[in-house]
């Protein structure tokens, strides 16, 4: 499990001045915490971490020396996505269920040549003690056809135990539907005939 590096942060330090400096501000908060740790981590510390894991992933955090296990639960980035500005984490207690997202990633969707592959739901939430926690989902569409359909339910989180959904079993992730033609083409087979 990756290791990410961080200090505690000074609040008379404004965030803009950190962010100059080199700096992604955080917080660090969970049930066994008193109240919530403002942290600063290396910006190139934080843009390795976000390259291999997103939102609801489950790494371990070093600040000042002491290590804890916690989620991202929040990752907050300049409007043109370039920069970092803040990633709060939830210090993970063992045993006790936490509130997590898995990304949905698709397998093979260039295979599918029968129809479009649309993807419906890009993440699935769900309950999870830190042990049975899930940071992505990835669904080999390769052998679907048009018409097919997979729902939450299909899917392999769906039939863990140690996992309560809390994105709706029925939701439709992904499907293979018609491909449509342009506009301009459905014009010129109306002008022909």
């Amino acid at each position: 499990m990756n290791t990410l590096k961080a200090e505690k942060r000074n609040m008379q330090t404004k965030a803009k001045k950190l962010r100059r400096e080199g700096f992604v501000t955080g917080n660090v908060f969970g049930r066994e915490m008193k109240e919530s740790m403002p942290i600063q981590i290396l910006k190139t510390d934080a843009e390795r971490l976000i390259k291999g894991h997103g939102k609801g992933s489950q790494i371990m955090l070093e600040v000042d020396g002491q290590t804890m296990d916690v989620l991202i639960k929040e990752i907050d980035l300049s409007p043109l996505k370039t920069d970092i500005y803040e990633i709060d984490f939830q210090a993970l207690v063992s045993g006790e269920k936490v509130h997590s997202v898995a990304e949905v990633i698709l397998l093979n969707h260039e295979k599918v040549n029968t129809g479009l592959v649309q993807q419906m739901l890009y993440e699935i939430s769900y309950k999870a003690v830190p042990a049975a926690l899930v940071e992505k989902v990835e669904i080999d569409v390769g052998d679907m056809k048009l018409g097919d359909s997979l729902q939450v339910k299909d899917l392999d989180i769906a039939k863990k135990k140690d996992i309560d959904l809390i994105t709706n079993p029925e939701t439709t992730v992904v499907a293979v539907t018609e491909i449509h033609n342009s506009a301009s083409e459905d014009e010129e087979a109306e002008e022909t005939e």
